[in-house]
């Protein structure tokens, strides 16, 4: 008999299961009878949103723990503090040139295929107060509420426990979570009792998010029956050169910019894809991000990724690393400015650049971010209408789905790459999950 090498027994205890024993699978089929239930009873449809909205909450109330624990552990291991500002460092700056090229492809995709061109919207009806007026000004006042400098204060939560309330947001998370394992790590032996604790914490709450975890079809399936019954399919055509526009650009984004990134770090961007399927599946069905937070961090450690890396860089890109936030802010801006017949010069352009690379991190973790980014955009760019939010607002519920896959995405293979950046990415892991197990099982006779 043939030895076995360490690949082999990998991929033979891999051997493929039946397709219906795949969480992705049940995922799938929830989101296509979702879709179908909204599509042919709407009010049905509409009825199921606390499904969605039931399972959401049960991810979301474990997010700021989990990631309490995993970065606590990962500084009070670290040994040199100087390591996680080193770690920090390199994150933000990988950040930003991703985030600067996002915008600029937002901006190019737009001058180029014209989303907005021809459409010819009536200035005064958008200034209409009526229909979705209202909701365009509820928009333009949540983004003056959230400036850059709200940004930086609300960082710093009132209190130890404020920050894992539900007003909580991750940065708030991250902040007490530095603070707490850097005293964690000084003190030594001295909290010893103290970091046991937090890891056996830690398992608990993953084994919390793996049970949870097999309720992703009913949630799922509900949301995506509430969104198609509660807008309808029929409000995608008046917008759907838009979508498509939009759709295109993430999805070049995606296979290009980060899979030109990926090439460079010594993986492939599909085959990461691949490897994250269930969670990309999760947040289309949700259009949430955030409810696939833990268990790609789970998996990125699984990946090679040490767990200090995962700790700082996720939680941190969820609020800086916005790349399908990003496209989204300049190609609707731009599309807006073209279907209300608004000339915008170069120099015009990259002020809505320049402008876009500070809001699109003042309204991070804002509830419907995106369109609270557009409209914060567009308050200090006055040549543009912010009236004609309104073109827009009936299909951006369509569009957050994209966004929150490519966010996803980019954030994912922001910690792949910072890790090999600093050093800490296991080669051989990274192999085995993103090769060995995708090819097809040995067979009992091969061995």
């Amino acid at each position: 008999m043939a030895s076995e090498s360490t690949s082999e027994r990998y991929v033979y205890s891999k051997m493929l299961k039946p397709w219906t024993k795949h969480l992705y699978f049940w995922v799938l089929a929830g989101i296509i009878a979702g879709a179908s239930i909204g599509a042919f009873f709407p009010q049905l449809g509409i009825s199921l949103r606390p499904l969605g909205d039931g399972f959401i909450a049960l991810l979301k109330m474990l997010i700021g723990p989990i990631i309490f624990c995993t970065v606590v552990q990962g500084i009070a291991n670290a040994g040199d503090m100087k390591k996680v500002g080193r770690v920090g460092g390199k994150a933000l700056i990988y950040f930003e040139i991703v985030s600067t090229f996002a915008l600029a492809l937002g901006l190019i995709i737009a001058n180029l295929l014209k989303p907005g061109s021809g459409l010819h919207a009536n200035l005064s009806q958008l200034a209409d107060p009526g229909a979705g007026g209202q909701a365009v000004s509820e928009f333009t006042r949540r983004a003056s509420e959230h400036s850059f400098t709200e940004f930086l204060l609300n960082i710093i939560p009132k209190t130890f426990f404020d920050a894992f309330s539900s007003s909580g947001n991750l940065l708030q998370i991250l902040l007490v979570a530095i603070l707490f394992g850097y005293s964690l790590n000084h003190l030594g032996k001295k909290a010893e009792i103290v970091h046991q604790f937090v890891n056996s914490i830690s398992q608990i709450f993953f084994k919390i998010v793996q049970t949870i975890t097999k309720l992703a079809p009913i949630g799922a399936g509900g949301a995506m029956a509430f969104t198609v019954g509660k807008y309808g399919v029929s409000s995608l055509k008046p917008l759907v050169y838009l979508m498509g526009c939009f759709y295109l650009t993430c999805t070049f984004f995606i296979l290009f910019i980060l899979g030109g990134i990926t090439r460079a770090a010594g993986f492939s961007i599909i085959k990461f894809i691949r490897y994250i399927r269930e969670e990309l599946l999760l947040v289309l069905g949700t259009s949430s991000s955030e409810v696939a937070l833990v268990p790609l961090m789970a998996k990125l450690e699984r990946l090679g990724c040490s767990r200090s890396v995962v700790g700082l860089v996720v939680p941190g890109g969820y609020s800086f690393n916005m790349d399908g936030t990003n496209i989204y802010l300049t190609l609707a801006t731009l599309f807006i400015a073209q279907a209300t017949g608004v000339e915008l010069s170069l120099l015009d352009q990259l002020r809505i650049l320049g402008v876009a690379m500070i809001t699109s991190k003042g309204a991070s973790g804002v509830t419907g971010a995106g369109f609270v980014v557009l409209a914060a955009t567009l308050t200090v760019v006055p040549t543009i209408p912010v009236g004609g939010l309104a073109l827009i607002l009936g299909v951006d519920r369509f569009m957050s789905e994209a966004r929150a896959i490519t966010n996803m995405i980019g954030n994912g293979v922001a910690t792949v790459v910072v890790s090999a950046w600093e050093g800490e990415l296991n080669r051989e892991a990274l192999h085995l999950e993103l090769v060995e197990r995708d090819k097809p099982a040995l067979s009992p006779h091969s061995i």
